[in-house]
C-alpha cells in the first residue's frame, strides 16, 4: 500500500498546526516547513477545512489552526478521509471491475482483510501520540 502525496500533507500540516498551538500558522510557512507545494497544500488545506479538521481564517492576519484539540484527532479518521475512497485495486473500484479472475479469487477477500487491519492500528492512535514528547519534530515544526 502507497499513501498518497495528499494524506502525507495532511499528516504535516496538522502536526504543524498541532506543534504550534494557539497561533494561526500560515500556508507558506507549513510549506516551507514540510518541503510541500503552497498550491498542493492549498488544495489539502481546503480539504481539512471541510471534513472538519483545519479551521481556516480570511484576510492578512489569516492563516488556518486546528478546528479540534489534537487528542480528539484520529489518524484513522484523516487517512480515511484522504484515501477511504481509492480503492486498493482493480477489484475493489465500483463499476469499473473488469478482472477476469473476481468470481474466484481469493486475492481481495485478504486484501481487505490487511486494509481492515491498517485502519484498526490507525484508529488506536490520535494525532496527539504524533507530537507529545516528540522533540525532535518541535524543533522541525515550531515557529519561533
Amino acid at each position: 500500500m502507497r499513501l498518497t502525496i495528499r494524506t502525507n500533507l495532511a499528516m504535516r500540516t496538522l502536526m504543524f498546526c498541532a506543534v504550534n498551538p494557539g497561533r494561526v500558522v500560515r500556508k507558506a510557512e507549513i510549506a516551507a516547513a514540510c518541503n510541500a507545494s503552497e498550491n498542493h497544500l492549498a488544495q489539502v488545506i481546503h480539504l481539512m477545512a471541510q471534513k472538519g479538521f483545519l479551521h481556516t481564517v480570511r484576510g492578512r492576519a489569516g492563516g488556518l489552526t486546528l478546528a479540534r484539540p489534537p487528542e480528539q484527532i484520529g489518524l484513522g479518521e484523516v487517512f480515511r478521509a484522504f484515501e477511504g475512497e481509492l480503492p486498493l485495486t482493480e477489484c475493489f473500484a465500483r463499476g469499473n471491475n473488469t478482472c477476469p479472475l473476481a468470481g474466484c479469487c481469493r486475492l481481495k477477500c485478504a486484501l481487505a482483510e490487511a486494509v481492515d487491519a491498517f485502519y484498526a492500528s490507525l484508529d488506536r492512535l490520535r494525532l496527539s501520540d504524533m507530537i507529545d514528547g516528540n522533540d525532535a519534530l518541535e524543533q522541525l515544526l515550531k515557529v519561533a
